[in-house]
C-alpha cells in the first residue's frame, strides 16, 4: 500500500460548487485536493449539460455550464488544487480529533482534518441496461467507463448508444480495438455533431461497424462475453460476437457510499447542515451545494458559493487551531491579492 496523501481538505465533488470551495479554502490558506467520479472536472454542468445557459450567476447575465466551470479553474488556477478523476470515495474513517482518512474504489487513501462533501445530487452511477443476466459481466467484460483505454487493445468491443460518451469513446478506441462495433437502435444522436461527424467517417473507411439495434442477450461464460444477441427494428435477431460490452445508457444520481458515513441525513436523501458553518452532524465534516439541506435550501449554484464561503471560516480553525482568523477582503487586501496573483 502506497502513504496516504495528507492534506488540509478533502473535497468530494469537482462541481461549480466544489472549485469555488477551493477559492474560498485558498484565500485562508488552505490546501485541497478534489475527489469526482467522474472522468472530468466541472460535475453535471459539464457531463449533462454544459452548453446549458446559466442566467442567475451575479454579476454575468448569461454563461454556459462549461463556460462557469472554466471560469472556476481560471479563478482558482493560483491555488494549485489536485484532482483525483474517475474514483468515488467509498469508505470515510475518523482517525483523530479531527483527522479523517477516505479510501477511494481505487484503493487510493487520503487523510485531511476537514471534509467538504460538495457532490450535487450524489454521486453520478451508470444506468443499467435492461439486459437479463448482465449482472455475472460487469467488472469482467461489461464496463461502464474506461479506466485504462489498454485493457481493450486487440479485443472485438461492442458500444453501446448514441450519447457523448458512446460516440467518443467508439472514435478514441478504434486506433486501440482489433475490432469495434457501435450499435444504437436509432440513426439518430444524442452526441456532439462533430463526434457524429468522425464517427460516420470511420465507418465510411471501413474501419468501425454502425448497426441498429437493441442487445437482449449476452452469452458466454466465467463472466467473459462471447456474443451479445440483437433484436433489431424489424422484430429479427442476430449476433455480434464480442470480447467487451461497454453500455453507455446514462447516468443517474444516488447518495451512494455517502449514506453510510453516519451523518444525520434528510428522508435518506440529503445531508443536515447548520446555517452557520454548513457543517454536518459530525463536526469537520461540511456539506455544502445540492446534496446539503437545510430550512429554506434552494438549489441554486449562487447558493451553494455562499455555503462554500461560510464552511471556509469554519474550516480554518480545523487546520490551524492555534491561529486567530483576521476576516479579510479580496478587494483591499494585499496578501489576498498576491495569493491571487494580481497584487
Amino acid at each position: 500500500m502506497s502513504e496516504p496523501i495528507k492534506t488540509d481538505v478533502v473535497i468530494v465533488g469537482a462541481g461549480p460548487i466544489g472549485l469555488f470551495a477551493v477559492f474560498e479554502l485558498g484565500l485562508l490558506d488552505m490546501k485541497a485536493h478534489l475527489i469526482d467520479i467522474l472522468d472530468k472536472i466541472g460535475g453535471q454542468c459539464a457531463e449533462l449539460y454544459p452548453e446549458k445557459p446559466i442566467y442567475d450567476i451575479p454579476g454575468i447575465p448569461y454563461t454556459s455550464a462549461q463556460g462557469l466551470v472554466d471560469a472556476l479553474l481560471t479563478q482558482i488556477k493560483s491555488f494549485n488544487a489536485q484532482y483525483h478523476l474517475g474514483e468515488m470515495v467509498v469508505k470515510l474513517e475518523k482517525i483523530g480529533d479531527p483527522l479523517f482518512r477516505l479510501t477511494t474504489d481505487q484503493g487510493k487513501e487520503f487523510e485531511s482534518k476537514v471534509v467538504v462533501i460538495a457532490a450535487g445530487g450524489g454521486s453520478f452511477q451508470p444506468k443499467r441496461p435492461p439486459i437479463p443476466g448482465i449482472e455475472p459481466y460487469e467488472g469482467k467484460s461489461v464496463f461502464y467507463a474506461v479506466r485504462k483505454m489498454e485493457a481493450f487493445r486487440s479485443k472485438r468491443v461492442l458500444v453501446v448508444g448514441g450519447g457523448d460518451s458512446a460516440l467518443d469513446w467508439t472514435c478514441n478506441l478504434e486506433p486501440i480495438a482489433g475490432h469495434l462495433t457501435l450499435l444504437h437502435r436509432r440513426k439518430e444522436f444524442r452526441a456532439a455533431p462533430d463526434s457524429v461527424n468522425k464517427m460516420m467517417a470511420l465507418v465510411a473507411e471501413g474501419k468501425i461497424d454502425f448497426l441498429l439495434g437493441q442487445v437482449t442477450a449476452l452469452e458466454g461464460e466465467a463472466g467473459q462475453i462471447r456474443k451479445a444477441i440483437v433484436k433489431s427494428g424489424d422484430g429479427s435477431t442476430f449476433e455480434i460476437a464480442c470480447d467487451a460490452l461497454l453500455p453507455f445508457f446514462g447516468l443517474t444520481m444516488k447518495l451512494g457510499p455517502v449514506a453510510d458515513w453516519g451523518l444525520e441525513l434528510k428522508n435518506n436523501e440529503l445531508i443536515q447542515v447548520d446555517t452557520a458553518s454548513f457543517e454536518t452532524s459530525t463536526p469537520g465534516i461540511f456539506a455544502i451545494g445540492d446534496i446539503g439541506w437545510y430550512p429554506g435550501k434552494l438549489k441554486l449554484i449562487l447558493s451553494g458559493f455562499h455555503e462554500a464561503a461560510l464552511m471556509a471560516q469554519k474550516a480554518y480553525h480545523y487546520v490551524y487551531p492555534d491561529k486567530r482568523l483576521v476576516f479579510q477582503y479580496t478587494t483591499s487586501s494585499t496578501s489576498l491579492q498576491k495569493k491571487l496573483g494580481v497584487a
